[in-house]
C-alpha cells in the first residue's frame, strides 16, 4: 500500500509540475505580448503573429494539464477509498463481520498494553461452539454459516463499551473485555451467551442444538500479554467442556496442573501401546439360573511402570479424545484372544468397542483378520455396541454390523435403557443379546423406578427372543431379585472383581476348564524367566 502511495505522490508531483511550467510559460508569453502590443501601438513594431499562437498553446496547455490534475486527484481518492475498504477487509472476518484472529490479537494486544499501563483490568473470554460439527453434517454448511451469523451477532449486541470482539478460528469466538469491571463484563457475557446459545435455535427453517463451552481469564499480573490471557482461558474452556458443555469455567492454576497430567497420561499412552503395557483383564459373566461361568468381558487396564495398575476410567477418555482408542482396544483384543482361544470351548468372551471404532468404515474386517491372525472362533466372540455409539452413525454401524454377523461374530446392545432410541436400535440391527446398565441394576433393590425399568427391558427382550444380561450385580439380594425378573447372566463384583490373565488360568483350571497344555507358563513369561536367567 506504501508504494501504491509514493507512486501517486510522485504522479501528483509531476502534474503539479507540468501545471506550473504552463502558467510560468503562459506568463512568459504574455508579457512578451503585452511588450510587442505596446511597441506596436508606439508604431515602432508589428505584433508577431507567432508570438499570439504560442500564447493560445500555452492557455490550452494550462487547461489540460488542470484538467488531468483534476483527474488524477479524483482517481486518488477512490484509489485511498479502496485501500481502506482493501484494509477493512484484511482485518475483518467475511462471513460474520468480526475481526479475524490477526485482527484481534494485533488490536487487542495493543488495546492490553495501553489499559495495564493505565492501570485499568482486562478479561478475556473465549467461547467455543458446542457439537458445531453435527450441525454441519445434519443440516448441511449454509446452515452452519448462519448459525455463526447469529453467534456473531449476539456477541455484538452484548458487548461491553470498549471491548474487543473477533472470530478467532471455525467456531470459536474471542471477547477482550478492557475496564476496571472486566470480569464483571465477562460474566455477564458469558451468562448471557451460555443461556441463549443453550436454547433450542431455528436457523434457516432447521432446528439447530448446539451450546457455548467459555472459557474466561483475566489479568495477573502487569507483565500479562494477550498470548497469556488466550492460553489460560482456552484451559478454562476446556475444563468447561470436560465439565459437560454449555457452561462458563473461570481459570485456576488447578486446571493447569490437571492439564500438565492429562498431557503425561496422553504422552504414556502413546508409549505404553508399542510396549504392551495396556493388558487384559477378565470380568466373569454367570448364568443365574444355574450360577455356571458362561464367559468373561475383556477390561482394559493399564500396567504402568511406575504407578501400578491404572483403571480404564482414566485413560480411556483420554485415548478416545486423542485419537489412540483403536489402536489401545485392538491390541489388548489381540492379548485377549490370544489368551482365550486355548479356554473351555463353551466359554465365550466379551468385549466393549468405542465409539470412533464403529466409526470405522473397515472395523469389521480389521476384527476379522485379527480372528484370522489369533485362531479365535467368530462364534466364540461378542462384540458390544453401546447405544451412544450407534447414535452417532447408525449408518456405517449397520454396515459394520452386518459384516460382523455374517463371519459368525455374535453382538450384543450395551448399556440398553440410557437413551438414545433403544427400541428403534433393536429393529434397526440385529443383535443376539441385550445388557441392562449398571446404573439401573446397582439401584435395583433401593430404587423403585429402576426395578420397574428392568423388568420392562427383561420382558421386552423376552418377547422379541433376545437373552438378557444384567451389569453391575454387587449383592445377593440384586442377583435374587433378577433372577425373580427373568434375567439370564449376570456380572459384577458379587461374582468376584475383574482378574488378570494368571488368575484367570487359575480359575479354570480348578474348575477343569483349561486345557493341561494350558498349565505351563506362557510363552511370554518363559521368554522373561530365560532372560533373568541369562
Amino acid at each position: 500500500m506504501r508504494n501504491v502511495t509514493d507512486g501517486q505522490a510522485q504522479r501528483d508531483l509531476i502534474l503539479v509540475g507540468v501545471t506550473i511550467a504552463a502558467a510560468i510559460l503562459l506568463i512568459g508569453s504574455a508579457g512578451s505580448a503585452l511588450s510587442v502590443g505596446f511597441r506596436a501601438l508606439g508604431g515602432q513594431a508589428v505584433l508577431n503573429q507567432a508570438l499570439s499562437v504560442s500564447a493560445i498553446l500555452n492557455i490550452a496547455l494550462l487547461l489540460f494539464s488542470w484538467r488531468r490534475y483534476a483527474e488524477f486527484r479524483s482517481e486518488s481518492g477512490r484509489r485511498e477509498e479502496a485501500e481502506r475498504r482493501l484494509a477493512k477487509l484484511s482485518r475483518q472476518d467475511s462471513l460474520t463481520g468480526l475481526l479475524n484472529r490477526s485482527a484481534f490479537f494485533e488490536i487487542g494486544g495493543a488495546r492490553l498494553r495501553k489499559a495495564r499501563n493505565r492501570g485499568k483490568g482486562a478479561a478475556l473470554l473465549l467461547l467455543d461452539l458446542d457439537h458445531f460439527k453435527a450441525v454441519n453434517d445434519v443440516n448441511g454448511h449454509p446452515i452452519g454459516d448462519t448459525t455463526l451469523q447469529m453467534v456473531a451477532a449476539l456477541i455484538e449486541a452484548n458487548l461491553p463499551d470498549g471491548a474487543v470482539a473477533g472470530r478467532l478460528g471455525a467456531d470459536e469466538f474471542g471477547v477482550l473485555m478492557l475496564s476496571a469491571h472486566a470480569a464483571g463484563e465477562a460474566d455477564l457475557l458469558a451468562e448471557k451467551l451460555v443461556t441463549e446459545l443453550g436454547r433450542r435455535l431455528v436457523v434457516g427453517g432447521a432446528a439447530v442444538h448446539t451450546g457455548a463451552s467459555i472459557g474466561l481469564a483475566s489479568i495477573e499480573s502487569e507483565s500479562d500479554t494477550l498470548d497469556q490471557l488466550m492460553r489460560r482461558a482456552d484451559i478454562a474452556m476446556f475444563a468447561a467442556k470436560h465439565a459437560g458443555r454449555n457452561r462458563q469455567c473461570w481459570f485456576d492454576q488447578s486446571m493447569e496442573r490437571e492439564l500438565h497430567m492429562r498431557n503425561a497420561i496422553e504422552n504414556g499412552i502413546r508409549d505404553g501401546i508399542p510396549l504392551g503395557q495396556f493388558v487384559p483383564f477378565y470380568e466373569q459373566q454367570i448364568d443365574l439360573a444355574t450360577g455356571k461361568l458362561q464367559g468373561f468381558e475383556m477390561l482394559a487396564r493399564w500396567e504402568h511402570p511406575t504407578r501400578g495398575i491404572i483403571a480404564p476410567d482414566v485413560f480411556i477418555p483420554i485415548a478416545e479424545e486423542c485419537g489412540l482408542i483403536a489402536d489401545l482396544s485392538m491390541s489388548v483384543m489381540r492379548q485377549a484372544l490370544e489368551e482365550a482361544k486355548n479356554w473351555d470351548p463353551s466359554l465365550t468372551l466379551s468385549v466393549n468397542i468405542a465409539p470412533a471404532q464403529l466409526r470405522d468404515p473397515w472395523f469389521a474386517h480389521k476384527i476379522v483378520k485379527l480372528l484370522v491372525e489369533t485362531g479365535f472362533p467368530a462364534n466364540r466372540l461378542e462384540i458390544e455396541i453401546t447405544e451412544r455409539s450407534l447414535a452417532e452413525n447408525m449408518g456405517v454401524a449397520q454396515s459394520v454390523v452386518g459384516s460382523l454377523k455374517n463371519q459368525g461374530v455374535r453382538l450384543a446392545l450395551d448399556d440398553f435403557g440410557t437413551g438414545y432410541s433403544s427400541l428403534s436400535n433393536l429393529r434397526a440391527l440385529p443383535f443376539d443379546r441385550v445388557k441392562i446398565d449398571r446404573s439401573f441394576v446397582t439401584t435395583l433393590s433401593s430404587n423403585a423406578e429402576s426395578a420397574a425399568i428392568v423388568n420392562a427391558i427383561t420382558r421386552l427382550s423376552d418377547s422379541l427372543g433376545l437373552p438378557v444380561t444384567a451389569e453391575g450385580v454387587e449383592t445377593p439380594e440384586i442377583e435374587a431379585q433378577l433372577k425373580s425378573l427373568g434375567c439370564f447372566h449376570g456380572q459384577g463384583w458379587h461374582f468376584g472383581k475383574p482378574m488378570d490373565v494368571g488368575q484367570v488360568r487359575a480359575m479354570l483350571a480348578q474348575r477343569n476348564l483349561l486345557p493341561v497344555r494350558r498349565l505351563a507358563a506362557p510363552a511370554g513369561e518363559r521368554v522373561r524367566e530365560l532372560r533373568r536367567q541369562a
